[in-house]
């Protein structure tokens, strides 16, 4: 790992926390103006993902020639990748499209994957985000696996505000029974610190 590829990733993550920080701002205020986004927010949370994933030529090797496909780790990565993309695209379809990026407002969802995570889409990707990283392992690809978890994190806080105030009572039932991401963690409120 060069100085220079750590630097990169540092510059990166700074930068993608304050971008995701201004873009979850814009996020919350159509979310109390608007009650659900506009196009604009939308196209701009799923900019923020996109940064993040092509960031990922900052912070892993990502030359195909030097993924190890003998290490136990890669059948990991693959299985990884495999099923946490095809739970994401599972959960945004059951859900629908519109629904999943904020521009529609049709009723708490509590069924399917709902009932084991609150953050079906959320969880899933991470899995292959892990998966991905893993194809590369480093102490690089730790930090960006951790940057998508603190941008994902600064989504849902948005999000939970969201619903709390649509759902109200509801919600609150839904958090106290169902973790934010997976297992025991995270039935608190979602307002709760």
């Amino acid at each position: 790992m060069t100085v220079g590829r750590i630097a990169g990733a540092a510059i990166a993550s700074v930068l993608l926390l304050v971008v995701a920080v201004l873009i979850f701002r814009r996020v919350r205020n159509d979310y109390q103006t608007h009650g659900k986004l506009t196009p604009f927010a939308s196209f701009l949370e799923v900019l923020i993902f996109f940064l993040h994933g092509s960031s990922s030529y900052i912070f892993l090797d990502s030359t195909l020639a030097h993924v190890n496909t003998r290490s136990p780790l890669f059948a990991v990565a693959v299985f990884c990748m495999i099923v946490g993309m095809g739970f994401t695209l599972t959960a945004m379809t059951r859900l629908g499209m519109r629904q999943s990026v904020g521009g529609e407002v049709t009723g708490l969802r509590e069924s399917g994957f709902y009932r084991y995570t609150r953050n079906p889409q959320i969880v899933a990707y991470a899995l292959a985000a892990i998966g991905y990283a893993l194809l590369w392992p480093s102490w690089l690809g730790l930090l960006w696996v951790g940057l998508y978890a603190a941008i994902a994190h600064i989504m849902v806080r948005t999000e939970e505000e969201h619903l709390q105030k649509v759902y109200g009572e509801a919600y609150e039932r839904y958090c106290a029974r169902t973790p934010r991401y997976v297992g025991p963690w995270g039935r608190e409120l979602p307002l709760s610190p």
